[in-house]
């Protein structure tokens, strides 16, 4: 059996089996990253995202979140094979 183990993703967002069944979170709390990118793709500013937890969370943590998306979606899909 293959034990999964906690991975940080940089300085504010970890992926963690024991917290929130592995999803992304911000280090130090169970708020989802995925949950804050959607605040942003909402129009949530940064300010009222950054205070509606209580655990705040800081412009840079948040700044993190959005550069993991953007690199997520920018990287070269592999070649796929057609029929």
């Amino acid at each position: 059996m293959k034990v999964r183990k906690r991975i940080e993703f940089g300085q504010y967002i970890v992926s963690d089996p024991e917290i929130c069944g592995g999803e992304w979170t911000f280090k130090g709390t169970r708020i989802l990253v995925r949950d804050v990118l959607h605040m942003i793709a909402k129009g949530w500013d940064w300010d009222r995202i950054a205070t509606a937890y209580v655990a705040p969370l800081s412009h840079e943590a948040i700044a993190e979140a959005v550069e993991l998306a953007r690199e997520s979606l920018t990287k070269k899909p592999l070649a796929r094979k057609t029929a």
